[in-house]
Order: C-alpha cells, then structure tokens, then sequence
C-alpha cells in the first residue's frame, strides 16, 4: 500500500561531530525502474561540524524547502564551509541553488566531470569549486581529515566517494543504497532490506558491474565501520555481507558469456533512464551489459566494446533537429567495427521531434543490420507504460541473442535425470497481476503449497519473464487454477510471445478481484496473494505468498502439465 504520509526530515547524530538529515519521501518520486517496488525512499545528508563544517549531498528539489528549513534549526547556513557533492544532476541543483543564495561562501567539493557539470547545471562558470581526483585530502579539524576517491560509472561519471578516518565513515553516493522510506537508520535486521538492496543493485550496478568491480577495488583497503549512502538505512551490521554480495553480483555480469554495448547520451536524463530500463531487461535475461556513456568514453573503449558484443543498442536524445555529436561519432565507430550478423537496436527521447533515432534507425538498415526490438521512441519524460516497454524490449533482446547461440551450439538430448525431474506434475495456473498502468501474467506450473497458517504456496518465477517486477514483496497478484479441458486456450494464449508491454488480456474474459488483479473467469479457481518473501534459486526467483481470498468458479478437474523434461515450456 502506498503511504500517504507528507513529506519530512529526520535528523539523528550517528558518530563524532555527524549527523544524518533524512529527507523521507514515503511514496515513490519519479518515473524511473530504480523506484519501481513503491517502497518510498530518503535522500540522505550528512553534516560534518569539525573546526570548519562540511555539508554532504543536499537532496533534490522535491525536498529543497523543508531540509534547508530543517538545516536551519541546527546552524546558521553562513557557518557551512564546503558543499561535498558525490555526483551532480539537474534535480538537485534546484537546492543548491538556494542554498547558495542563503549562505554564499560555501566552497563546492566535487570530481572534475561533476565541476563540468556543476557549473552548468547552476549556469554560473565562476563557482568555487575544489576539484578532487583523487589525491588531494580536506582537513576540517578536530580530526575529519578527508579522503576523496572517485567511482566513476557510465551513468554517473562525476561519482566521488567520501572518507572520514576520524569516524571510519565511508560515504558512498550511490554505492550500497537501497529505494525504501522508513523510521529505521541503521541496518538492524539487515536481511530484511537485502532484497531491495538486490533490486537497486540490478537496477543501477548491473549495467555497469565492470566499473563497480573497479570501485570494490579501491574501497578495499579503507577501513570502514559504516556505509552511509544516498538513499536507504545506514549500512552497519551488514556492511561485511553487502560487500560481499556486491562483488558475487558483479562477477555474475561479469562473467557472462554474452555481452550487450548498450551506447548512448543524455541531454536531460530522459534517455539515460530509457537505457537504464532496457539494460535491466536485458541483465535480467541472464546476458551482461556494457554500457558506454560516449559522452565521456573514448573511441577506443566504443570499438572494444562492439567488437566483443553479440549485439549493440544505441540511444540518444534529439538536440535541434541532430544526434548529438558524441553520438554520431559512437555511430561511425558502430558502423565500421561490427559485423553485420549483430544484432541492433535503437532508442531515444525527445522535445518537439525524433530525429536522431530516425536518423541512425536508417543508418543501421540501410548497413544490413536486424532489429531486436521496434525503435523505441520517448517523449520527453518516461512513464511507468514506457519503461515497463523498454525492459521487455530489453528482455526479449537478450532471449533473441540467446536463441541465436543455442541454434550454433546443437542442443543435447534431455538427460536421464531432466526426464525423471520432468515427472514431476504440477497443476496448471496463470499468474495475472496489475499495478498502475502495468499489468501482466504468465502461466505457471512449478507451483506447491507451502504453509497452513497462514495459507500459503511458492510458485517459481523466471527471472526474465515479464511478470517478475510484480512479484517483489509487498506485491499482490491473483492464481487462476486452470481447470482440466477447458485449459487448452488460456494456456496456448498465455504461451504465445508477446510485444514489450503488449496487453496480456486481449481476447481472455476477466474481472476484477478485489485486491485489484485480473481474475480469469474460465479459470476452476482463483486466489487472491500478498508476496511475503522471495528467494533466489539458480535462474528463478521462488516466490512465497499467502493467501487473503479466493473462490471456486466451477465445477471440473483440475489441469496438471505432463512436461518430457526438467526444463519449463
């Protein structure tokens, strides 16, 4: 349930001379894949009050007014020396702004892509600024002498990490968050929120797992008593474990032997959040991402990067009426280093008119090159519907690269144990669930009661099929029991492929349940479920949901499914 609660600024002292501010947001912000599970989240800040007072990520504009406000209880603004930014973007420069107008001597800490970026976003090329690389340190007395240690990714250049030896406190920007609102700090009970660490991690790491790898590495010598990210509790009780999962996740990319370059750029991070849907697809499909920002990479990076891929996907935002540069020359890199067997794809946002994904659509077809998926075109901000479409699209990109590499390596005859797993019959159901504007289903056999009380049953869920995201906890969805005879065409219809976000429920009769979900009203039964936990099981998620309601339809037997093997449809 989505909480109705306002807006507000928890503030709390977490160690020597540094306090967190909080700013809560319990529904979801905006419409981009990271936020997805509607959990809330915080955008959190630090306050450092050594001899001089550093001040730590300010949120964005959706909080500007009531965190200087809440700011403002606990110093005079004129007192802050140094703003530490871990990355800029054009959300949070609407506070900054503010806040340099209130208190004017503050002296800006950044990397040198987030001084660029900084300066433009504030539209002001004299700002104060300390650009750290890396070496340089900051002392603010009383012991906070400062460590900068930059952790660029593609889809965040400028990120600076900052450490504080006197506290041991790393802060790490992006690193190690998590996108859920609540009264809770610290990570007590830190197996509770690893499932939406693992969430934001597939959402914002996995596209770029090389450069994470690259930035565990760095970190690793630090001795750290506490993450404090951007977004999520404090990570103290299981900083030793997320670290760990981090790097086990990474390797999972990583070491994939199927490779997507997803290239782009972003003018107003419209496209960036596009790529980010469509590589999460595609990270989900079991097949790894190298995504490449061309505004910051070089040549040489674009071309090793397409010549190692079995397939690229190329983005870009129109700017007067052209591609930016940078995304024309990705293209002339494209277009004489792949060969023409790879397959493509194309997307892009757009203000008034889509000219550059015209342009290089026609660019690749008149190359040769076939299409994993309809150019997506975006206008201006992405909505739910859209992003659902991209990661589908990106999903059935991966599965199509897939294909094209079982049909060169001859399939094996199912083993004597893949015939005997295939034994195993389970009732035949399909899963429908709704939420917003999305909605999905999927037909489902490996489905076992699990609990009397509560009523409960797991159901294994591929982590590619396109009904996943609705299956997180806290979700809800309706189990349609097929019934024995009259299964043969929900189930042939739920079998066929479907488009990125193509309406699942054309043509089939359903109603509504009363936890809002599609019910099936040819089906023998149906259950209405809450998600309670999930759990990881080698290329599917196992699903454990209790049961709040659900009726016989009809009379009548119900459909198992006889499979010749352990493998699924």
């Amino acid at each position: 349930m989505t909480s109705t609660k306002p807006r507000d600024v928890q503030i709390l002292p977490i160690a020597t001379d540094t306090t967190i501010l909080r700013s809560r947001s319990w529904t979801r912000l905006r419409f981009e894949i990271e936020y997805a599970l509607a959990k809330g989240t915080t955008a959190n800040s630090y306050l450092i009050q050594g001899d001089k007072i550093a001040l730590i990520d300010p949120p964005g504009e959706t909080f500007t007014e009531i965190y200087l406000d809440a700011l403002q209880k606990r110093l005079d603004l004129k007192q802050v020396d140094y703003v530490i930014l871990g990355h800029v973007n054009p959300n949070r420069a609407a506070t900054l702004k503010v806040l340099l107008e209130r208190a004017p001597q503050i002296t800006f800490v950044c990397s040198n892509p987030g001084a660029i970026n900084l300066r433009g976003a504030l539209e002001n090329p004299d700002l104060p600024i300390l650009v750290k690389r890396g070496e340089e340190t900051l002392d603010l007395g009383k012991g906070h002498h400062l460590q900068f240690i930059p952790t660029p990714n593609p889809r965040y250049p400028d990120q600076l990490c900052t450490y504080d030896p006197q506290t041991e406190i790393l802060y790490t920007d992006k690193l190690f968050g998590a996108h859920i609102c609540g009264d809770q700090v610290f990570d007590e009970g830190w197996q509770i929120f690893l499932e939406d660490r693992r969430y934001y991690f597939e959402c914002l790491m996995a596209p770029h797992a090389r450069q994470i790898e690259t930035s565990l590495e760095k970190l690793a010598d630090l001795p750290v008593r506490m993450y404090a990210p951007n977004h999520g509790p404090l990570v103290r009780y299981g900083l030793i474990d997320l670290t760990k999962a981090y790097r086990e996740w990474s390797r999972q990319q990583t070491s994939q032997d199927t490779t997507v370059a997803l290239i782009y750029a972003s003018a107003y991070g419209n496209t960036a959040t596009l790529a980010q849907a469509i590589a999460h697809g595609i990270t989900k499909a079991g097949v790894s991402v190298e995504s490449i920002n061309c505004e910051f990479a070089e040549p040489s990076e674009i071309q090793a990067a397409v010549e190692k891929a079995a397939g690229f996907i190329i983005g870009s935002p129109t700017l007067g009426g052209h591609a930016p540069t940078p995304v024309q020359t990705a293209l002339g890199i494209v277009l004489s280093t792949a060969a023409k067997n790879k397959l493509a794809g194309v997307f892009g946002s757009y203000g008034w008119s889509g000219e550059a994904i015209d342009l290089i659509e026609g660019k690749l077809k008149d190359a040769g090159y076939q299409f994993g998926f309809e150019p997506i075109r975006v206008k201006f901000k992405p909505n739910d519907v859209t992003l659902q479409t991209c990661e589908e699209a990106g999903t059935d990109f991966a599965q199509a690269l897939k294909k094209t590499k079982k049909v060169r390596t001859p399939s094996q005859p199912a083993s004597n144990v893949e015939q005997a797993v295939g034994r195993i019959v389970g009732s035949l159901c399909v899963i429908t669930a709704k939420r917003g504007d999305i909605s999905s289903a999927m037909l489902a056999s490996w489905v076992s009661q699990a609990s009397f009380n509560p009523p409960g049953f797991t159901v294994a869920v591929a982590k590619d099929r396109a009904i996943e995201p609705l299956t997180h906890s806290g979700n809800q969805f309706v189990l349609n029991i097929l019934k024995e005879g009259n299964h043969i065409g929900l189930m042939k219809h739920f079998l066929k492929p479907f488009g990125p976000a193509q309406d699942r429920f054309t043509g089939v009769a359903t109603t509504e349940a009363e936890n809002g979900n599609p019910i099936l009203t040819d089906a023998l039964a149906y259950l209405e479920c809450t998600v309670q936990t999930r759990m990881e099981a080698g290329d599917h998620w196992l699903v454990y949901a209790t049961i709040d309601n659900g009726k016989v339809l009809s009379d009548g037997v119900t459909a198992v499914h006889h499979r010749k093997s352990g493998n699924h449809y």
